[in-house]
């Protein structure tokens, strides 16, 4: 039964939807626990230094971090599966050229899928930047997380890199939510409008709040 579902279009456009929701989600919550750089390093360290005992004494140290992360691993490659695989089914049912032209999807669609590709790469480098540090430019601190973080966006490539991730995640979330809600049945003529407007809103909020690190460190805000 599960093999027929993922087999379908649908089962893999339900599986990018579904994947897809789950990413977003931790993106916000991860946007709102990066801001808290602004309240300080002791605000900012204690929050990461919290994210490794969530869940004691029941859960082991880091236990609930891993779980997190293995959690998303599985949503990114299957997000990322299911999205090659429709795209190269979509290739396979029209082998050749349409005789006439479509009309021009909005920025956003056009670069959905290279944008998958550059989040893709920005979250290796991410991680090997900033949790395992290395890639990281200077000595990497552990425990510090606030001066590791300005250490990254004091380098010009360091914010070159993430301000354009986040500039593709923004077009990514704009019209992935909206897709997604297509496909889970949320959309409707009354609905649209709403499903719209909140996709956009998101896309802003979260382009906004990630890209406003770097530019705290690079205007002195953060130091």
């Amino acid at each position: 039964m599960a093999r027929t579902v993922w087999d379908s279009s649908v089962g893999k456009k339900t599986v990018m939807a579904v994947s897809g929701l789950i990413m977003l989600l931790y993106l916000v919550v991860h946007m709102i626990g990066n801001l808290k750089i602004f309240f300080g390093p002791g605000e900012f360290n204690h929050y990461a230094h919290w994210l490794r005992i969530v869940g004691e004494p029941f859960m082991h140290y880091e236990w609930t971090l891993w779980l997190i992360r293995v959690a998303l691993v599985v949503a990114v490659v299957a997000h990322a599966t299911s999205a090659y695989q429709l795209s190269r089914r979509d290739i396979r049912a029209r082998p050749s050229k349409y005789a006439h032209k479509k009309p021009r999807a909005s920025y956003a669609t056009r670069t959905m899928r290279w944008g998958g590709i550059i989040l893709g790469l920005f979250i290796v480098w991410h991680i090997l930047d900033l949790t395992t540090g290395t890639v990281h430019s200077g000595g990497f601190q552990e425990g510090h997380p606030y001066q590791n973080v300005v250490d990254t966006f004091s380098t010009w490539y360091g914010n070159v890199i993430y301000i354009v991730a986040m500039l593709a995640l923004g077009l990514h979330v704009r019209h992935g939510f909206w897709a997604a809600a297509q496909t889970l049945g949320a959309g409707s003529r009354t609905r649209d409008r709403a499903l719209k407007t909140t996709a956009n809103v998101l896309a802003l909020l979260l382009t906004a709040g990630f890209i406003a690190v770097p530019v705290g460190v690079m205007t002195g805000v953060v130091s």
